[in-house]
């Protein structure tokens, strides 16, 4: 089913992992040479001293979702709030639009630079075709806001100007009716572009009202691939457009040998083009083990080329540029700095295993852990050598 909200929690209450032993430690290659042990704050190469906003500081936030736009500047979702952080980490500020009175999981963050932010609110007691979008373009410290013809879904923008809204409207077993929407005015107003509800009048079957949506994937405003699971052997859930939404096509994938009778899926965010030409795809394969087959387009998604060998254990994946990929497999994280080419298998020094809740990089050195335990207990660590050694970040 269509996810909402973004995956990666936190909060500023502990929970100490065990160290990982050297004897444990079976990195596949060597982690890359020349990179410092990260420290807490100053970090290296940041400013040292980032200056206060003009706004509340929250005191340990307890966050929902993180989203981090360099190695200072982040955005997060509390249950009540949004906060924005300008150190790292270290502190938080209260950025929330005034008439917000719960976030949490149910709200779409989209995050497009340090000023152009959006929030998707449904209005779930109307049904799936009422919400607001909230829209800041000067970091929070002011917001709009407008109702949208849709209550929740994936909500991606290519610019300030210009997104696409994947609007779940009802699932079923194994099918869910989905709208698609795009703008051209940062969200003010919307455009039904395709719908495949049974029940609509102008219903299409190009996409397909079988099977689960993850999201959407734009590459332009004509562009863009709808993504998911079908439960079929073999086959995810892969449609193309390139006719603004009007229709759909589908995509076949060449899947690895071996692989054809299993369940394949690609889960939320895990589709993204980087540049123009330049996209990824990972494939989550299942049977009796899971794996992650990861797919690089050059061409803008005209043809999709199968990397190496698929990732054990499945895994989420963080596609950071045309040549950077981070991968966490439940041990392990799996960085590339060359599409996918040949990986670095990094050991971690805190043994995260069954608490790991999730990741967010930057780049193939900077990034953040979240951990959750059984007793509801939550940490939030950050690395800056690729995960190698991870440092916790408290409030």
């Amino acid at each position: 089913m269509l996810m909402m909200g973004l995956l990666l929690v936190i909060s500023a209450c502990t929970a100490t992992p065990t160290p990982v032993s050297e004897s444990t430690k079976q990195p596949v290659e060597q982690t890359p040479a020349g990179v410092d042990t990260p420290t807490l704050a100053p970090y290296p190469d940041d400013t040292p001293s980032p200056p206060k906003l003009d706004a509340p500081v929250v005191e340990a936030p307890s966050l929902d979702a993180i989203h981090f736009v360099n190695s200072l500047d982040g955005w997060g979702v509390t249950e009540t709030q949004i906060v924005r952080t300008n150190d790292g980490g270290i502190t938080w500020y209260n950025v929330t639009p005034p008439d917000v009175m719960k976030t949490g999981f149910s709200i779409d963050l989209v995050v497009l630079d340090n000023n152009n932010v959006w929030m998707q609110v449904p209005d779930y007691a109307n049904g799936p075709n009422n919400g607001t979008l909230y829209r800041t373009t000067d970091g929070g410290f002011t917001w709009t806001n407008t109702s949208t013809p849709f209550a929740s879904g994936d909500l991606q923008f290519l610019d300030a100007n210009n997104g696409w809204m994947l609007a779940a409207l009802d699932a079923g077993a194994g099918s869910e009716a989905v709208a698609v929407y795009q703008t051209t005015d940062g969200g003010a107003t919307w455009t039904q572009k395709y719908i495949n509800d049974p029940n609509a009048a102008n219903a299409g079957n190009s996409l397909p009202h079988g099977g689960l949506k993850s999201g959407i994937a734009p590459l332009n405003m004509q562009t863009a691939w709808v993504y998911g699971v079908i439960y079929s052997s073999g086959t995810p859930y892969l449609y193309r457009t390139d006719d603004g939404g009007s229709t759909w096509s589908q995509v076949t994938l060449p899947v690895p040998v071996g692989t054809e009778k299993f369940e394949m899926g690609i889960d939320q965010n895990q589709m993204k083009f980087v540049s123009p030409t330049d996209g990824f795809i990972a494939l989550r394969i299942a049977s009796d083990v899971s794996q992650l087959a990861i797919y690089v387009t050059h061409d803008g998604g005209n043809t999709w080329t199968l990397t190496t060998t698929p990732i054990p254990d499945g895994g989420s994946a963080d596609f950071l540029s045309a040549e950077g990929i981070v991968i966490y497999n439940g041990n392990q994280f799996y960085v590339t700095q060359d599409a996918a080419q040949s990986w670095n298998v990094v050991s971690p020094d805190v043994n995260f295993g069954d608490i790991f809740a999730g990741m967010d990089f930057v780049n193939s050195t900077t990034g953040w852990v979240i951990t959750l335990d059984a007793n509801n207990h939550r940490a939030f660590y950050r690395t800056g050598d690729g995960g190698k050694t991870w440092l916790p970040v408290v409030p």
